[in-house]
C-alpha cells in the first residue's frame, strides 16, 4: 500500500491523483455522449434496435466501471467525503450578496481591461473554428498581460472572515473570462484558448445573470473551484480538443445540452 511518509511514494500518489482527475474528465465526456442518446431516443428504441455488439459492449463498460469505483467507494474511511455535494449552508441573502458581488467584479474587471482588448487573430481564428461558431470568434478580445497578473478580488479578505476558504487565486490562473473578453496573465496557447473560450460559450448560453448566480451556488455548495460544473465542463472539453484536435464538435451544442438538463 503506498504511503505518503515515502517520498517515492509520493510521486505515485500524485501521478494517481492525475489520472484520477483524466479518468473523471473522460467520464463526463461518456456522460454527455449518454446525454446526446438520451435527448434523441428512448431506452425502448435503443434496447430495440441498437447494434447487439454496440450495445453489449457499452454495457459491459458501464457495468465494470460501476463496479470499480463502487469497490473503492467501499474502502474510503470516511464516506461522507464521497458524498453528492448537499446545498449550501449559507442563508440565502449571504448567497444573494455574494452573487452581487461577483457580477460587480466581472463586470468592473472586464470594463478596465477592454481597451486593451484585440481580435483573435487569423491563425488562432482558423484553428478555433471547428468548435466554435464564427459570430462567436468574431466577438472575443484578448488581452495579454506582460509581466502582470490580475491581483484577487477586493472581497477575498470578506470571504475569508466568513469561513469561505479554497478562493481560486487568480494571481495562478492561466486565463480569465469576462463573457466575451479573455484575459491571459501568461502565454497563450492553443489548450488555454479554448478553454476560455468554452466559458465565452457558457456566458453567451446561459446569459450573464445565470452563469454567476450557477457559479456561486456552484462553488458555495462544493467549496472548490475546480468542482464548479460549469469549470468541470470547460476542463472536459478542453481535454476532448486536446486529444483529438483535428476532430470537430459544436462546443455550444455541448453547453446547450447540459443547460438543458441542469447539469450547470
Amino acid at each position: 500500500m503506498l504511503s505518503w511518509n515515502k517520498s517515492e511514494d509520493r510521486v505515485a500518489i500524485i501521478q494517481m491523483n492525475a489520472e484520477l482527475r483524466n479518468a473523471q474528465l473522460e467520464l463526463l465526456s461518456a456522460e454527455c455522449a449518454k446525454d446526446r442518446l438520451r435527448i434523441r431516443f428512448s431506452a425502448e428504441d435503443i434496447a430495440c434496435y441498437g447494434e447487439r455488439d454496440v450495445l453489449r459492449k457499452a454495457v459491459a463498460s458501464a457495468t465494470a466501471l460501476k463496479d470499480y469505483y463502487s469497490s473503492i467507494a467501499q474502502q474510503v474511511s470516511d464516506p461522507t467525503s464521497i458524498a453528492s455535494p448537499r446545498a449550501s449552508a449559507f442563508p440565502e441573502e449571504k448567497v444573494a450578496a455574494a452573487i452581487d458581488l461577483v457580477r460587480k467584479y466581472l463586470r468592473d474587471t472586464g470594463e478596465e481591461y477592454r481597451p486593451q482588448g484585440m481580435p483573435l487573430d487569423p491563425d488562432r481564428c482558423d484553428t478555433m473554428k471547428p468548435f466554435f461558431s464564427p459570430s462567436l470568434l468574431a466577438g472575443i478580445r484578448m488581452v495579454e498581460l506582460r509581466n502582470q497578473r490580475i491581483p484577487n478580488p477586493p472581497f477575498y479578505s470578506q470571504a475569508k472572515a466568513l469561513g469561505i476558504t479554497n478562493l481560486p487565486e487568480l494571481t495562478h490562473m492561466a486565463s480569465l473570462t469576462f463573457e466575451d473578453l479573455i484575459v491571459f496573465p501568461g502565454e497563450i496557447t492553443s489548450r488555454r484558448l479554448f478553454h476560455a473560450l468554452v466559458h465565452a460559450v457558457q456566458f453567451s448560453v446561459l446569459h450573464f445573470e445565470r452563469y454567476t448566480d450557477l457559479f456561486v451556488r456552484s462553488f458555495l455548495r462544493t467549496r472548490s473551484h475546480v468542482s464548479v460544473p460549469l469549470e468541470v465542463h470547460a476542463f472536459s472539453l478542453e481535454s476532448k480538443f486536446a486529444e483529438n484536435p483535428d476532430v470537430p464538435f459544436s462546443v455550444e451544442e455541448m453547453v446547450r445540452l447540459w443547460a438543458n438538463h441542469g447539469r450547470y
